[in-house]
């Protein structure tokens, strides 16, 4: 458990908390003090070839945060649906009162060639990724607004929207379009000290496991394309712990004056 206490009495509102990134992200601000509110899909998408969360992986994300001092109010919602996903916010935050930070981390991925990306992939990525974004930041702004106390929203983009990626054209068309989601958020909710900012990170050891799709287009264009993904730091991958504590530091006064920055947490690839 994290010894510091930066999130004492405040709430943080997490997309596809289940399992990965926002499990983390649940976990390490609970760690410090905080109350979660988790919403996960747990179910399978159309287009994914990786298996999706569970109830039973939110379970676990529950009693993981409850080990770490935490209370949570978990949902199964779609951050496709506007309306689900404002009464799962809503549910927690009658419970707790309050909401300060908003974690918008749901998404999924397809490996493919831009030109073979089917209707169906490019429609349930943009859906996902990019709507469920704004869904998740249209339900929680006008807490934060009406609440008065300013706030924090952190969006989860990629090291694919900060350049343009191979075999992820629909994937990273969704990253890129969260950063200019977030960039104008940013200056339209500066005046209510709502800071808008997003992480980029590397891949991820999460369930989310891209090899099938992945691994055998970087073997094919290993010469041309696959040089794209190298790092500067010899790392090849990062667990989602690492991630959560960028964000929670994003997330806390530490990082009071930061709006509409874009963070890697990439090995120093979109460096290169």
């Amino acid at each position: 458990m994290n010894g510091s206490r930066r999130f004492d009495g405040q709430v943080a509102f997490i997309t596809g908390a289940a399992r990965g990134q926002g499990r983390a992200e649940a976990v390490r601000l609970a760690s410090e003090g905080a109350n979660i509110i988790a919403v996960d899909v747990c179910a399978e998408f159309e287009t994914t070839s990786y298996p999706g969360a569970t109830r039973a992986d939110l379970d676990e994300t529950v009693r993981l945060v409850e080990e770490a001092g935490g209370k949570i109010v978990a949902s199964v919602a779609d951050t496709r649906d506007v309306d689900g996903l404002a009464a799962a916010l809503k549910a927690g935050t009658d419970a707790f009162g309050r909401l300060d930070a908003v974690i918008a981390n749901a998404g999924i991925c397809v490996g493919r060639m831009s030109w073979e990306i089917t209707a169906a992939e490019w429609q349930e990525m943009i859906d996902v990724n990019l709507t469920g974004t704004f869904n998740t930041a249209k339900a929680a702004i006008p807490y934060l607004i009406e609440q008065g106390e300013g706030g924090a929203m952190v969006f989860t983009s990629s090291e694919s929207g900060l350049k343009g990626t191979p075999f992820t054209a629909h994937y990273t068309a969704t990253k890129f379009g969260i950063v200019g989601l977030a960039k104008t958020m940013a200056n339209e909710l500066g005046e209510y000290k709502i800071r808008v900012n997003t992480v980029h990170p590397a891949g991820v050891r999460t369930g989310m496991d891209m090899s099938a799709d992945m691994n055998p287009l970087m073997d094919k264009y290993a010469h041309t394309l696959s040089p794209i993904f190298m790092n500067s730091l010899p790392y090849e991958i990062l667990e989602a712990e690492d991630v959560a504590g960028v964000v929670a530091w994003l997330c806390c006064d530490e990082a009071k004056y930061m709006t509409g920055a874009q963070v890697p947490v990439d090995f120093g690839n979109s460096n290169r």
